[in-house]
């Protein structure tokens, strides 16, 4: 295990070096000059000037990338152009409150999602089965950018049980965990169902029944465990895609987190701030595949990684 777990550490330092390169060359491909957006278009060209050579955007590029490179080797993300503070420290203010909906959606998802996935398995070819696959395709048909605004309209403007945007209650959570963790329920659904059906054909589960056991026991004590394996996979991976999806979600609810940070950080040509909240999701990402990855001894003892 000790050697795998090494193995695969390495292995994510060049993908996280492919993503610091590709996100340094793709922000200096974007039009704008960040000295001329922080002193405005009635600024004259000397104090642009005298700008850029202050933030180092007069060095070559090369010099700038090698420059970049080397402070992340050394946990150094840069100084944020438009706030002056470490970007760093920006992104740990931040990062709380996107784990906490992430997290919040995550789980919102997996509360819905697993029973819907059973009892769909367990009612297979009824109406039952047919009704949950509906819901679950609706969530997975309906893109969270157009399902925010959609909730916030009918549950904070029309009726006005939650607030529309912000942060600092549990009530403010609501509105922007369901719309992460719409899709991701979808997806849960489907694949717990679709993994769950795979094991109750296996000849394990006619042995517990045979044993005395009642068909949701048998389901819920012997094949749900063993179906667990893609659905982790999926928790696991889609993780990833929460992240990615805080960006839209927390801008269209103003949620202080680190995906209305990027999105602010573009607008602004924030050089250093962007690239350090996108390696931030990139190292997420990374870890959270690696957990899914360890955690599939723990379901399965058959799997080895020596």
């Amino acid at each position: 295990m000790a050697r795998y777990l090494m193995r695969r550490l390495l292995l994510t330092v060049p993908v996280l070096l492919g993503v610091a390169t590709l996100v340094f060359a793709l922000i200096h491909l974007v039009p704008g000059d960040p000295a001329q957006t922080m002193l405005g278009e009635s600024a004259a060209p000397e104090e642009v000037a005298r700008l850029r050579t202050q933030l180092g955007l007069d060095k070559p590029l090369l010099e700038q990338y090698v420059g970049f490179v080397k402070g992340v080797a050394h946990g150094d993300l840069g100084t944020s152009f438009r706030y002056g503070t470490p970007v760093a420290r920006e992104i740990r203010q931040r990062a709380p409150d996107t784990a906490l909906l992430a997290v919040c959606a995550m789980a919102a998802a997996i509360v819905f999602a697993i029973p819907l996935g059973i009892i769909a398995a367990m009612f297979r070819g009824t109406f039952v089965d047919h009704a949950a696959m509906t819901v679950a395709l609706a969530g997975i048909s309906m893109p969270n950018f157009w399902l925010g605004p959609l909730l916030a309209i009918l549950f904070a403007v029309k009726l006005g049980w939650l607030p529309v945007a912000g942060s600092g209650t549990a009530w403010h959570l609501v509105l922007p965990a369901a719309t992460l963790g719409a899709a991701l329920a979808a997806i849960l659904a489907r694949m717990t169902r679709a993994s769950l059906l795979e094991e109750l054909r296996e000849l394990y589960v006619l042995a517990a029944r045979a044993r005395g056991l009642s068909r949701v026991r048998a389901i819920l004590r012997h094949a749900f465990r063993n179906s667990l394996i893609p659905v982790v996979t999926i928790i696991g991976l889609q993780f990833g895609a929460v992240l990615t999806g805080t960006i839209i979600t927390e801008t269209i609810f103003a949620w202080p987190g680190v995906g209305r940070l990027l999105i602010q950080a573009i607008n602004f040509r924030d050089y250093p701030l962007v690239q350090g909240c996108i390696l931030f999701i990139s190292i997420t990402y990374v870890a959270m595949n690696l957990m899914t990855d360890l955690t599939y001894g723990w379901l399965d003892p058959r799997i080895r990684y020596e």
